[in-house]
């Protein structure tokens, strides 16, 4: 049984998993809630599958880009419950697990290129472009949107774009016929189920003492007023 925790953006959502299938997720879409919600969910979500925490066999954690207090907190939480239980810990980057999620939850033709977005502020997204088989074709990078962005893409390819920085993307690049948009996508930590059985299947695990977060950009603090 894997615990997956997902906590990259406004969503902070925690699932509950065996053998590749959800047996119970909880989940809340808001700002600045992670921290006071997310422990309070786990115990909630092992209480109600009747679960102990010794029989969990792996933490999955969505490791970013994402929001850096956001992350922060996820990967934290699952760092802690790995040293206490001895439990091994496994990394799902944040886009992946979301163009997975899209991937499953939606019918996609095969042609259709998967493009999710974080926002980063401004014009200014995390994104990637997985084809709909989970590869890899545009690889994780912070991108400044404009009229030419994805231009070379979307020259021969449909793309669907979805996630909180997708509106950005809607706007300057909307009237492109191979632009496709998916509304209301939330992250969900039920999202991770695959790659994390994937990765739990090939014992493909972090040094817990050295993980860190995928952060892709440094942390950088906004001025008070009047400094």
């Amino acid at each position: 049984m894997i615990l997956q925790i997902e906590t990259a953006t406004t969503s902070c959502s925690v699932a509950l998993a065996q053998d590749g299938k959800v047996l119970a997720f909880k989940e809340i879409n808001a700002r600045n809630m992670h921290a006071q919600v997310i422990t309070v969910y786990i115990d909630e979500l092992m209480a109600q599958t009747n679960s102990t925490y010794a029989a969990l066999d792996a933490i999955a954690v969505s490791c970013g880009p994402g929001s850096y207090t956001g992350l922060r907190i996820g990967v934290s939480t699952a760092k802690g419950l790995c040293y206490a239980l001895d439990t091994p810990l496994i990394a799902v980057q944040t886009l992946a697990a979301m163009a997975n999620g899209v991937a499953r939850e939606h019918t996609i033709d095969s042609d259709v290129l998967l493009c999710p977005m974080i926002d980063a502020r401004r014009m200014e997204v995390y994104t990637a472009v997985f084809n709909a088989a989970g590869e890899v074709i545009k690889p994780t990078a912070a991108e400044i949107i404009d009229m030419n962005s994805f231009s070379g893409i979307l020259a021969g390819n449909k793309v669907l774009f979805f996630g909180d920085g997708a509106d950005k993307c809607k706007e300057t690049l909307g009237d492109n016929r191979n632009a496709q948009f998916l509304p209301n996508f939330v992250n969900s930590a039920t999202h991770l189920t695959q790659i994390a059985l994937e990765k739990f299947s090939r014992a493909d695990f972090e040094d817990v003492a050295y993980f860190e977060p995928y952060y892709l950009k440094d942390f950088i603090a906004g001025k008070k007023a009047g400094a």
